[in-house]
């Protein structure tokens, strides 16, 4: 090839949206020489990293897909019939093409700006209308990160609820060990006391406040826990179940015996096992209790001329808005997954439901009973899917031989799950494992007990859409009623929603990665092995750190396990007594920040910020000191969340450490750090990483995420360890913080091949670029909003805060946000972390064009306000109070605004080339919680 001609294969330039001519005009219209020069002006020198990040030179899009091809080929895909709450599933291919594969579903953001985002919500609540349904509770919240940390939402919700001075709560000893290993981990902490025994023979006294069992429990056998639960309410103690959605089509619902809460794991409704994850776990409850349930939950309410409209109720009980007041720190979803998970309900409905769970039942009646006719003993007497069968031979040995991963039990007996993908052949190889004759006798009857008798399922959209052609219809019209990243860019502040590559998210779906169970044994997931070494590798090499877990699967967990292995660190050195559990928090930090701190054990103290936005050290020193022999952590966030390099970072490190603490740094703006500054090398502990905002991984409408965290040498001994992983983590590993080993590890790829295929220069321009993208919006921008924080230089990092007080009593920043709208944009962060301003991060994968076309709707909106201000608008009937503006309106006969209707739905040039519509007009937030519905509201398919 010509030296004067690019690579055809170079990925960077793909991923970033300026083009190198584009960069030099951006640069020239800041009256900046070069971008060296402006990374010069807004990184101090001081923080500037020497080395180099380890990761190697870019690859291909083509020689990444192989290389990891080359991982997933190593992966063994046996047979798994290990159960625990995972299971083979067959994925509907109409949802993997439409959905999961689809970025108008990936790449959308969390529904905060209802109005542009009724697509996902009603999918989220027909995800919830399922989950009560099939649970027979009566609200549930749209999704939850996994079963295990599900579970210990339960645990603590029904410690809040029990509001007294109770502190033990049971566990029955067949619920999924890797679950009770996880509340372990969260109840320490917290002071609760955990007594695992036999709900059969368990007596409450008035020291409990509550428990949780399994059902089916994990040896599969079904019990009725009506007694139970009875026993339980008369001790005024609250009974949360774990259960499995597709045995419930079948069984009585927890509801219908008492339950207060139910748990679970969606996956086996279409998602595959992915060797832990993503996957949505769900939690129902009572209607009393809508008020404590974590995580969110979407309702229905009304647009402003009255049409039906969905919103995220009771938003102001998000996690991260009551800061240390908070529950849980619980603040996403697995939006993407459970939008997976309630589509296959549709796609099946009902009848199809039926099917499937009495087909998976009946393989397992044919399989108990061939395995009792050749002499074994099948210990469960009444099961849905799960036997425990007690057997002479060497079964391991032929299990091996015909590729099958049975569950081993401590006793020697053997779990076998049953799931949707088990044909009559593969039960015929069961029983041959066994050494029973291979007759497959499908005319068992039922073996579980009472069914169901309640109707399940009864809202029009499961009845609706079974032919393809409807499904694929239903899923498109939903997708094009929101605003997603294949629409326009979505300026978010702190969310950093850039490129998702499609070369990144093809390995997702590959069987090598998405048919492996989480606790396959390790020997058969070598490919996966490798994977994370390598990418553990090029994280460390990024941050400077000398050791990662990959486990968190979410930012939040990241937060949480960062702090839980400071707290062991500290209890290692100072023994269980240690007291040693102040965390001193900015105030200008994420608020999920504060929430983690207090779920961990420890006691916040505020430090000020000063009139800069940066922290005020000199309250920092004093806090500190006043707090010396208790100090455990701080907790920064850097670049600061005001979107600014803060000097005295290392001063601020030295001086927690001077006191005995360890510094705790929040990775969410690591996208204007990588391959300019390393956040061990400025005096950081440990740090969490939000691989779904720096490093690809798309936000899914709001979920799935991973979390991973970084630590120093001496806090690597204290990494997260598992049960079903005994060398995961460290000697001194804390407990699991994500029900499997690895999080949601069929993710990962994504990140792998991202810094794969930028390579260290790749990298390190990215950040570059990012950083002159958000300099460059400031720039073209003054005049018309004022930047609320800058530099010594008066240059901002990745991102920049607009104020919009002063636009007040004329606008609220809300008429802003509903305003971009119209011109075609998602809204940028509203409100955080400054009440009253938007926060924008426009990532380096926007070109100067889009960047451009926002500027241009930014500065249009102004003029707009400006009207308003001067009287030439009215000050009540004005486009952006009666912004969004939907086509409905727009060409309705009466039209009696006091502007234009091709000035409401037109407002720029580039609207007649692509029009994005609202789907509804601004949703009425306060009618939707004084009115609160959380399931689908009845309708018919339109004629």
């Amino acid at each position: 090839m010509p030296a004067n001609l690019p690579p055809t294969d170079d990925f960077a330039h793909r991923h970033l949206g300026p083009s190198p001519h584009d960069i030099e005009r951006m640069l020239q219209t800041m009256g900046v020489a070069s971008l060296d020069a402006l990374i010069a002006e807004v990184v101090p020198s001081q923080i500037r990293t020497k080395s180099s990040l380890g990761v190697g030179p870019a690859r291909s899009e083509r020689d990444a897909l192989e290389e990891l091809r080359a991982l997933a080929e190593e992966n063994e895909v046996w047979r798994s019939f290990l159960g625990l709450g995972y299971f083979g599933t067959i994925t509907p291919p109409v949802i993997l093409r439409n959905i999961l594969e689809n970025p108008s579903w990936y790449t959308a953001y969390t529904p905060y700006q209802a109005e542009i985002s009724q697509g996902r919500l009603e999918a989220l609540l027909l995800y919830q209308t399922m989950v009560e349904d099939l649970t027979g509770l009566e609200i549930a919240n749209a999704s939850m990160l996994d079963e295990a940390t599900a579970a210990a939402e339960a645990m603590t919700m029904s410690h809040r609820l029990a509001n007294d001075v109770r502190h033990t709560y049971f566990v029955d000893a067949r619920v999924h060990p890797h679950t009770i290993a996880v509340m372990r981990t969260r109840a320490e902490p917290l002071d609760i006391q955990i007594v695992v025994g036999d709900a059969d023979t368990f007596a409450f006294d008035d020291k409990v406040f509550g428990a949780l069992v399994q059902y089916p429990d994990t040896d599969g056998r079904i019990r009725d826990y009506k007694a139970f639960c009875d026993a339980a309410h008369a001790h005024k103690a609250l009974v949360a179940v774990a259960t499995d959605l597709l045995a419930l089509v079948l069984l009585p619902s927890p509801g219908s015996f008492g339950a207060d809460i139910a748990i679970g794991n969606s996956q086996r409704f279409g998602v595959p096992m992915g060797y832990g994850g993503p996957h949505a776990a769900f939690m129902a409850t009572r209607a009393v209790d809508k008020r404590q349930i974590p995580g969110r939950i979407i309702g229905v309410s009304v647009d402003v001329h009255g049409n039906q409209a969905y919103r995220m109720a009771l938003q102001t009980r998000e996690q991260h808005i009551r800061r240390e007041k908070a529950t849980s720190n619980i603040c996403t979803a697995q939006v993407l997954l459970a939008v997976c998970a309630g589509m296959y309900a549709v796609w099946h409905g009902p009848d199809g439901l039926r099917r499937i769970a009495r087909r998976v039942h009946g393989l397992t009646a044919a399989l108990a009973a061939g395995l009792t006719k050749a002499g074994h003993t099948v210990e469960t007497d009444r099961f849905f899917d799960t036997i425990k069968v007690r057997a002479t031979g060497d079964v391991a040995a032929r299990a091996r031989a015909a590729r099958i991963n049975l569950r081993t039990h401590d006793d020697g007996s053997f779990g076998i799950s049953i799931d949707e993908t088990t044909r009559p052949e593969d039960v015929a190889d069961l029983l041959a494992v066994f050494g029973a004759a291979r007759d497959v006798d499908l005319s068992a009857g039922p073996k579980h007990g009472p069914t169901r008798d309640d109707d399940i399922l009864s809202h029009a959209a499961f009845r609706s859409f079974h032919s393809e052609t409807e499904m694929l219809r239903y899923l498109h019209r939903l997708a094009t009623r929101d605003l997603a990243l294949d629409t326009a860019m979505i300026p978010l502040g702190s969310c950093t929603m850039k490129l998702n590559a499609t070369t990144e998210m093809i390995p997702i779906t590959w069987s090598g990665f998405g048919a492996i169970h989480p606790f396959a044994p390790a020997e058969q997931t070598k490919g996966y092995a490798k994977m994370f070494a390598q990418l553990e590798g090029f994280l460390a090499g990024i941050t400077g750190f000398s050791a990662v877990s990959l486990q968190p699967n979410a930012g939040s967990q990241g937060e949480y396990a960062g702090l839980l292995v400071i707290r062991a660190y500290h209890r290692h050195k100072s023994g269980p007594d240690h007291d040693r559990d102040i965390c001193l928090i900015p105030t200008s930090a994420h608020g999920t920040n504060p929430a983690s701190a207090v779920m961990a054990g420890m006691h916040v103290v505020a430090v000020r910020t000063n009139e800069s936005g940066n922290i005020d050290i000199d309250d920092l020193r004093a806090k500190a000191q006043q707090h010396s022999a208790k100090l455990a952590a701080l907790m920064v966030t850097y670049p600061s969340t005001h979107g600014v390099f803060e000097e005295g970072i290392r001063e601020i490190c030295n001086i927690v450490h001077e006191h005995g603490g360890r510094v705790y740094m929040d990775g969410a703006n690591m996208n204007a750090m990588v391959g300019i500054a390393k956040p061990a090398e400025l005096g950081a502990d440990v740090c969490h990483l939000n691989l779904h905002k720096t490093f690809c991984i798309p936000h899914g409408g709001g979920g799935p995420g991973m979390g991973p965290i970084g630590v120093t040498a001496e806090l690597a001994p204290f990494l997260p360890g598992h049960p079903f992983a005994p060398h995961l983590g460290g000697p001194d590993a804390i407990g699991p913080v994500s029900a499997a080993p690895w999080g949601s590890a069929s993710i990962l790829p994504i990140s792998w091949a991202y810094i794969r295929m930028m390579g260290d220069a790749g990298l390190t321009l990215a950040t570059k670029v990012a950083i002159l993208n958000a300099n460059y919006v400031a720039d073209r921008v003054k005049g018309h909003f004022e930047v609320l924080y800058s530099g010594k230089n008066g240059r901002v990092a990745h991102e920049c805060i607009l104020e919009a007080r002063n636009l007040k009593p004329h606008v609220e920043v809300a008429d802003l946000a509903k305003r971009l709208m119209d011109y075609g944009f998602h809204a940028p962060t509203m409100s955080f972390p400054v009440a009253g301003t938007l926060m924008v991060e426009p990532t380096e994968s926007e070109s100067k064009a889009e960047l451009d076309r926002f500027v241009h709707a930014m500065i249009a909106i102004r003029a707009e306000v400006q009207e308003i201000q001067d009287g030439k608008a009215d000050a009540k009937d004005n486009v952006l109070k009666g912004a969004p503006h939907t086509a409905q309106a727009v060409i309705a006969d009466a039209w009696e605004h006091k502007y234009s209707r091709e000035r409401a739905a037109f407002p720029t040039a580039s609207q007649r080339l692509h029009k994005y519509w609202p789907t509804v007009g601004r949703v009425d937030d306060a009618y939707g919680d004084r009115n609160l519905m959380c399931a689908c509201p009845p309708w018919e398919p339109q004629e």
